[in-house]
């Protein structure tokens, strides 16, 4: 496997190694700062990849945030790998997230953040979102780097395939076959609301974790994805209606 790393914007660094396997690209985003931060570690079997991609970049010791959407393997898997390497680097999470899982898991304390916080890396600021459900987990929950627009969204818009770095192709389609494929959406009827919710937020790029970067227009995308989680909840209670 090649890990790849590419500059989506000023100082944010798209991290990425295609797994034929899952014929899936799994992404990192570095955020170079003062305080630099890492959203997404990885699975703990890609770690010597994704280390080693960081170190072309800033040395991997000196990174200070560790953050991520979701308690789930190729999310946080590394995490205390990173932990390790990085002496001073600490775990930034939603306050649920913590209390469920990280408090356990990380060899050191989190830090906890709590629903829209901002915080300032130095020359970056990033805030936490809430998320609770969307794509998935209880604890789910975002970063938005607001002075480049980035949002980091996770698992959000997943795309079979290899991928480019940045695109500014349709990342709707693609997002709902696999959809269709995987069933990884936990639909409820606030899952189109936290999508728009987002959109409202004028991101202007979408940095996806299994997919481009995408530079397109990222509140029609959001808004698009939220219009058919919206119609594929309704028809999913359509479906139970007519079987019950």
């Amino acid at each position: 496997m090649e890990t790849l790393v590419d500059e989506i914007g000023p100082d944010v660094y798209r991290i990425s190694t295609y797994v034929e396997q899952a014929n899936l690209v799994f992404n990192q985003y570095l955020l170079v700062a003062e305080e630099p931060l890492l959203f997404h570690c990885g699975a703990r079997q890609l770690f010597p990849l994704v280390r080693s991609a960081v170190d072309r970049v800033i040395p991997a010791e000196s990174l200070r945030w560790i953050s991520f959407g979701h308690v789930e393997s190729d999310e946080c898997g590394s995490m205390n790998e990173w932990l390790a390497v990085a002496p001073h680097a600490e775990v930034m999470y939603g306050r649920l997230g913590v209390m469920l899982s990280l408090n356990d898991l990380a060899d050191r304390p989190p830090r906890v953040v709590a629903d829209g916080e901002s915080v300032d890396l130095g020359g970056k600021s990033v805030r936490w979102i809430d998320t609770s459900h969307v794509p998935h987990g209880w604890e789910a929950g975002l970063l938005f780097e607001e002075r480049s627009e980035t949002l980091l969204c996770g698992d959000l818009f997943t795309a079979s395939g290899r991928q480019p770095a940045l695109s500014e192709s349709d990342v709707v389609e693609p997002a709902m076959a696999a959809e269709a494929k995987y069933h990884y959406t936990a639909l409820t009827p606030n899952t189109a609301p936290t999508v728009r919710r987002l959109a409202d937020m004028a991101p202007s790029t979408l940095a996806l974790m299994h997919g481009p970067a995408f530079s397109g227009d990222a509140p029609a995308a959001l808004t698009g994805l939220a219009q058919l989680y919206d119609e594929e909840l309704h028809a999913a209670i359509d479906r139970a209606g007519r079987s019950a």
